[in-house]
């Protein structure tokens, strides 16, 4: 399945942020620490999206990252709505991330609660979903 390949790469490619800590060297450290959030964040998405479509579920139809957020987490896919919904807040910041506070949010946000939130739905979908 090419959205869950895509998404694990992503995810993999997310343990990065962990080598790095404040005060960041640089705009394009910081930068591209955002970056691999919102990477991982779409490609989330998009798998559910994929998944929940391949299980019958017709709300998966939208192009929404909302709609399927809140379907995954109906048809118990995700644990956490509130989590997932913070996460795309985030994500709708990243056009924002040239503000240094805003970035340094999302990455701390995404240490703390969201890339654990990834590993989480990995382990869901590779145990219930496939």
């Amino acid at each position: 399945m090419k959205k869950y390949d895509n998404f694990c790469s992503a995810l993999s490619n997310m343990k990065q942020i962990y080598k790095y800590s404040e005060p960041y060297d640089d705009t394009v450290i910081l930068t591209g620490l955002v970056g691999l959030y919102e990477i991982c964040f779409e490609q989330s998405w998009k798998m559910m999206k994929e998944i929940l479509s391949a299980h019958g579920y017709e709300a998966s139809a939208t192009g929404s990252p909302k709609i399927i957020l809140k379907t995954a987490y109906q048809a118990g896919m995700i644990k956490d709505e509130e989590l997932w919904l913070r996460a795309l807040q985030e994500r709708n910041n990243v056009s924002h991330s040239y503000n240094e506070k805003i970035a340094l949010e999302i990455i701390s946000q995404a240490k703390s609660f969201f890339y654990p939130m990834f590993c989480e739905l990995k382990e869901e979908i590779d145990s219930k979903w496939l």
